[in-house]
Formats: C-alpha cells, sequence, structure tokens
C-alpha cells in the first residue's frame, strides 16, 4: 500500500472514530444534529473507502479498514466513555484482531 493509500486510510479511521463517538453522544442524549453529523461523518469516510477499494482492492481496504477500526473503537469506548469489555468479550476483540489480520496477510505468507 503506498504512503498516499496509508494516508487515506488514517484519514478514513479518524472519520469514523469521530462519528462513532458522536454516534455515542446522540446514543445518550438523541438531537436531530448528532444524528445528522453522524451520517454526514459515516459517509465521508464511506467515499474515502470506495477511493482505497478501487486503487487496493476490497478485501486488503475493508480488511485493515475493520481491524484499525476495531482497535481504535474499543480504546476510545474503553478510556473516553468508561466502558469495560468482560474477559470473553476481550478475547472475542484479541481473536478478531488476529483474524482480520489473517485475511489480511494471508496471500503473502502463503506466498501467493
Amino acid at each position: 500500500m503506498s504512503v498516499v493509500g496509508l494516508s487515506l486510510l488514517g484519514f478514513s479511521t479518524v472519520i469514523f472514530l469521530i462519528a462513532a463517538m458522536v454516534a455515542k453522544t446522540w446514543g445518550v442524549e438523541p438531537t436531530i444534529g448528532k444524528l445528522v453529523v453522524t451520517l454526514i461523518l459515516y459517509s465521508l469516510g464511506n467515499l474515502i473507502m470506495l477511493r482505497l477499494v478501487r486503487d487496493f482492492g476490497m478485501s486488503v481496504s475493508f480488511s485493515l479498514s475493520a481491524v484499525i477500526q476495531l482497535i481504535a473503537v474499543n480504546a476510545v469506548a474503553i478510556i473516553y466513555f468508561g466502558e469495560k469489555l468482560s474477559g470473553i468479550q476481550g478475547i472475542g476483540v484479541g481473536l478478531a484482531v488476529v483474524a482480520v489480520a489473517l485475511i489480511t496477510l494471508g496471500p503473502a505468507l502463503a506466498g501467493k
């Protein structure tokens, strides 16, 4: 993946992370403004993802985005919003990270 691609992936992750944070605040105190901002942010993030899919393929783009967002959203939920994961949920998150890493790196590790 090129520097531009990694930059776009990082930018989309930040946008999705902000969207998730606004969605959480909407969940606590719903307003139409928060809903509109959430929808705009998710739409912008998905437009960036469309560019990544075109440039790098669907499997690589969405797999990398999924694992980065999984880690980032959980970190924000735990650190900023004070949410907690049970032991089983923590194991599930860990396994999800491993699964996406295997999906993403699988072809390279298999020599394909």
